[in-house]
């Protein structure tokens, strides 16, 4: 497995992470611990970023100077899952500006199928928060790292609520430099691609299309 893995421990999110694994909980809970969860992805992604300067400002009690951040990374979503990180990890990044990959993997084809790119102007350089829930067999993920050093961006870091053993060492394989920061790695994926044991299709149990 690859070095790159960031596996954040925390009681608080092992009882978050049992609630989404639980098919009785409905879509709604799904949607709000996805973004409690998506939050402290963020946190803990951003938690080496040196890009700040100094701002002179005033309290209420006096003058002093504090830190902003600069150039702050783009978080893309891959659709359509990525979705219900986004909003979350923004709101930790208000400033960041986000962009959508729309790509899936083609049974039929047995490869991954693009349908949908946007990203902001000059994304050149930029560091890169990439939302996804689940990394499974992996190839979508690669696929959208692919697409996006087209463009000749920065540092790369995913952002999932578990990832497969399997899954990880094939990202890893094609991009060994991209970071991974999750909730728990699972041994086995089945016969159709889901983790085991996992927590089924996230993008069904977040939007109720299942």
């Amino acid at each position: 497995m690859g070095q790159k893995i960031t596996i954040i421990k925390h009681p608080l999110l092992r009882h978050k992470l049992g609630h989404l694994r639980d098919k009785n909980t409905n879509s709604n809970d799904f949607r709000e611990i996805t973004k409690e969860i998506s939050k402290i992805l963020a946190y803990e992604a951003m938690r080496e970023w040196d890009q700040m300067e100094p701002v002179a400002i005033e309290t209420p009690i006096a003058k002093t100077t504090i830190e902003r951040m600069i150039n702050p990374p783009v978080v893309v979503s891959i659709l359509r899952a990525g979705n219900g990180m986004l909003d979350a990890v923004l709101s930790m990044l208000p400033i960041a500006s986000a962009g959508f990959i729309g790509i899936y993997r083609d049974k039929f084809i047995h490869n991954t199928v693009e349908y949908y790119f946007k990203m902001p102007e000059n994304i050149k350089g930029k560091e890169i928060l990439l939302c996804d829930p689940l990394v499974a067999t992996s190839d979508t993920i690669v696929a959208a790292i692919d697409r996006l050093k087209q463009y000749e961006v920065g540092k790369i870091k995913v952002l999932c609520l578990i990832a497969s053993k399997i899954g990880l060492e094939k990202l890893h394989f094609f991009h060994p430099d991209v970071e991974v920061f999750t909730l728990n790695v699972e041994e086995e994926i089945n016969e159709v691609g889901y983790l085991v044991p996992g927590l089924g299709d996230a993008g069904d149990r977040l939007f109720q299309t299942k």
